[in-house]
């Protein structure tokens, strides 16, 4: 480099192109040539030789500034002494000459030298800065010019002519225009629209070149940030936002916050938020949208089975001017809870239902449903308590109460039925429907008596119209199939009588129809009827009508009516003497005054003198048409009172001799006997035994004997029969005990049923079972047939009835009393 810059120096200096004009001299020297450079040779000029230049002394005298060129001494040629620069001597100005005087001093001489310091290509163009900043708005549009300040160059000519280059950009280019009068302008002109979102800040370098040789270039860098516009609407990060929440979310529950962004800055990019619609509009209220965050949050209560979803449209708005808008939808999807129980409705009921109803029938259709979805939704039915209904379903939702077994109204008249409903969800939810399902009645029922038998006691002489008993049928059915009505079946009623044969039962008894009471219709007589057994028809009102029967077993109670009446002999015949008046009666005193019956009479009968005591000489028959008590019978001697020679059995009737007979007693003597039954009161009756003493060898004569009304004469053998009659009297005594505390037993139980809601009978069969109801019953058996009470040969009483009270049967006896036939006594009557 420093070869080529020193052959420049010395062309130069060789080719002078001086042009001496009086007295002047030109030199040209190039700038920033080398310190000692020979600008020009003054011996010549000034006729020097060598070395007379420091003798003259020759030295540069500049015209107000340094040279930079001096005088050399030893050589006599002016010569670079400094760094000549000619911008800095001459700036921009062309040529760049300086004027210069050379004086010598000896002699003194002044010779002008005008040196041009020619310009060399040293500066490099330059920018008014390094780095300019510039500010485009990106909505400008291409085309758009911008002015740059171009670069300087401190050389001249060529070397200061510049051109400029821009650095690859797809956005700018520059443009240089030139003009004669005016100087040059360079512009940077946009070729394709900027996009701030894109780039922010384009840095390029503008290169400035000039036409030297070499070229140098100076650079100057732009920075060119992009103004934002409002031309970027928000932009949700979604389009479609989809979001799940469970119906039981609560109260500000964050449902979702939404991203929208704007790339643009400022205003233009600051978003706000607004919901411009909502489907279903319910929504609206249901939701809030924060319009600075975009948070959207719950208000209200969701319900899945109202609405299953929403759509939100949401629109995002910045503050540009004009703003513009972005747009996204929301989708918020309810999910199910099992928060609704399952419904139950009675569609249609068909009752009452008739308990005759087919197996199948149906009762009811329901309808069930649940608000809920999928496995919350589905529901399963039953019924409770266990009944004679059951569920059947052939839809979805729709379910039949059918009959699954036969009805009976008797039984159950109505039935609440409980339909459970149970959903699938967990934890499950229940419901519940009652039915009441009456049953109506149909007439299946017969009327059914409480008793199949009913025993009734009734005393006799009752009066007309007197309730017997009342009979109670109960029929289960209702309304007419349940109203009984009562009737007498004349069908087998009746009763055998002492009197007239067989009398229908109607004769003696009828039953109210309403009622069921039975009541005489004329007073009852033992002595003529001690049993009456009939049929009591119940009937209902039904279609058809159904009858129950019922068998009343009705028993005569004896009364005391009826007092003692003495037999007539077996055969009959003489010995009756007429009545005694009834003053013989009246001897007996105070207790003759209960006596009835017929008068007194007197019977015959012999006794031989001698005959020792306990001997019976007659025997004293009778017979009382009541039973029982009533009818038994004892006998006292009336007259005479006191120690008399005869005495009489109390139960048996036998007048025995009390003690031996003896002349003293004279030939006859006058017995009063009186005979009394035990009834309350009691009646009675009197006799007159007149016994004849005779001798001991004297009988009567055979077939002549007396024989008289209720007299038996003593025969052979007749102290063994005293003494069978002992015996026979005793039993007799502890069977009547016997039955007498069974009677009494029979008449509490009578009076407790007297006191029963329905009938005052005893009922129900038994075994057969004695009893002696009191002192006015009557001896009983529970077998249809009687016994004779035989009190004498040839004589007998049917004073037995049979029935079948609600009594236990006594325990068999081990030992069973052997009968008796030899004594007709009552105590025959305990086999």
């Amino acid at each position: 480099m420093e070869a080529r810059w020193d052959a420049a120096v010395r062309l130069l200096v060789l080719v002078r192109t001086w042009s001496v004009v009086a007295g002047q001299v030109r030199y040209s020297v190039p700038e920033e040539a080398k310190v000692g450079t020979v600008v020009g040779r003054l011996s010549q000029e000034l006729g020097l030789e060598a070395g007379d230049a420091e003798a003259r002394r020759v030295r540069v005298v500049w015209q107000g500034r340094r040279a930079g060129v001096e005088v050399s001494g030893a050589s006599g040629a002016l010569v670079v002494s400094s760094r000549l620069d000619r911008e800095e001597l001459c700036g921009k100005s062309a040529p760049c000459s300086l004027r210069l005087e050379l004086l010598q001093e000896r002699p003194l001489r002044v010779l002008h030298v005008e040196l041009e310091v020619t310009d060399i290509n040293d500066n490099a163009p330059l920018f008014p800065a390094t780095r300019k900043n510039i500010s485009i708005a990106e909505s400008s549009l291409p085309g758009s010019r911008f002015p740059l300040e171009g670069a300087s160059d401190a050389d001249i000519g060529a070397n200061a002519q510049l051109s400029y280059t821009l650095s690859p950009s797809e956005h700018f280019r520059l443009d240089l225009q030139r003009s004669e009068e005016f100087r040059e302008s360079l512009f940077l002109v946009l070729t394709k629209p900027l996009d701030r979102e894109t780039v922010v800040v384009h840095r390029l370098v503008v290169t400035a070149s000039d036409e030297g040789r070499p070229s140098l270039t100076g650079t100057m860098e732009l920075l060119i940030s992009v103004l934002d516009a409002n031309d970027n609407a928000p932009q949700f990060n979604q389009s479609l936002y989809k979001v799940q929440l469970p119906e039981s979310a609560p109260d500000g529950t964050l449902v979702l916050r939404l991203n929208a962004t704007d790339p643009d800055i400022g205003s233009n990019g600051e978003v706000l938020f607004t919901a411009i619609n909502t489907f279903p509009p319910e929504g609206l209220n249901l939701f809030i949208l924060n319009p600075q965050t975009g948070e959207i949050r719950l208000t209200g209560a969701l319900d899945f089975e109202d609405t299953r979803a929403f759509e939100i449209q949401i629109e995002a708005t910045d503050k540009g001017t004009p703003p513009l808008s972005g747009h996204c939808k929301v989708v918020l999807e309810v999910l199910d809870v099992n928060d609704n129980a399952p419904e139950v409705w009675v569609t249609s009921l068909s009752v009452p239902v008739s308990e005759d109803a087919s197996v199948g029938t149906v009762v009811a259709l329901l309808s069930v449903s649940d608000r809920d979805s999928g496995a919350n939704g589905r529901v399963q039915c039953s019924v409770w308590p266990a009944s004679p209904f059951s569920l059947e379903s052939r839809f979805l939702g729709s379910y039949s109460l059918v009959l699954r077994e036969a009805l009976d109204r008797e039984r159950v008249s109505e039935y609440e039925v409980e339909v459970r409903a149970e959903d699938g969800g967990k934890p499950s939810l229940r419901a519940r429907r009652s039915v009441r399902v009456p049953v109506s009645d149909v007439n299946d029922n017969a009327p059914a008596f409480s008793q199949a038998v009913y025993t009734v006691l009734a005393r006799e002489n009752n009066a007309a119209g007197a309730e017997l008993a009342r009979v109670w049928a109960r029929d289960p059915d209702e309304a007419g199939n349940g109203r009984v009505s009562y009737s007498l079946w004349e069908g087998v009623s009746g009763a055998s009588v002492s009197v007239g044969g067989w009398r229908p039962a109607s004769s003696y008894v009828s039953v109210d129809a309403e009622s069921g009471r039975v009541w005489a219709v004329q007073a009852l007589d033992y002595e003529e009827l001690q049993v009456l057994q009939f049929e009591v028809r119940a009937v209902d009102a039904g279609e058809p009508p159904l009858v129950g029967n019922a068998t009343v077993q009705l028993f005569v109670v004896d009364e005391n009516d009826n007092a003692p009446m003495l037999l007539p002999s077996v055969g009959g015949g003489p010995g009756l003497v007429p009545p005694l008046s009834p003053a013989v009666g009246g001897v007996a005193g105070t207790s003759l005054e209960t006596m009835s019956g017929p008068d007194s009479e007197t019977l015959w009968a012999w006794a031989a003198w001698g005959a020792p005591a306990g001997q019976v000489v007659a025997k004293i028959r009778a017979v009382d048409a009541d039973s029982g008590y009533n009818a038994w019978l004892r006998y006292e001697v009336l007259e005479p009172r006191g120690k008399g020679p005869f005495r009489v059995g109390l139960y048996s009737g036998e007048v025995s001799t009390a003690r031996a007979l003896e002349e003293a007693d004279g030939p006859r003597q006058r017995l009063v006997i009186v005979v009394r039954d035990h009834g309350e009161p009691s009646r009675s009756a009197t006799a007159t035994l007149s016994v004849s003493l005779v001798e001991g060898g004297e009988k009567p004569v055979a077939g002549s004997s007396l024989s008289v009304p209720g007299l038996v004469l003593p025969a052979e053998g007749g102290a063994a029969a005293g003494s069978a009659s002992a015996s026979t009297n005793l039993w007799l005594v502890v069977a009547i005990c016997a039955v007498s505390s069974v009677f009494v037993l029979a008449l509490v139980l009578y009076g407790a049923s007297r006191w029963a809601p329905r009938s005052a009978v005893l009922s129900g069969p038994a075994a057969a079972t004695l009893v002696c109801a009191s002192e006015v019953g009557s001896w009983s058996y529970s077998q249809r047939q009687s016994r004779s009470l035989c009190v004498a040969d040839g004589a007998g009483k049917s004073d037995l009835m049979v029935f079948s009270p609600n009594l236990p049967p006594p325990p068999p006896p081990s030992n069973p009393a052997p009968k008796d036939t030899s004594q007709a006594e009552p105590s025959s009557l305990l086999d």
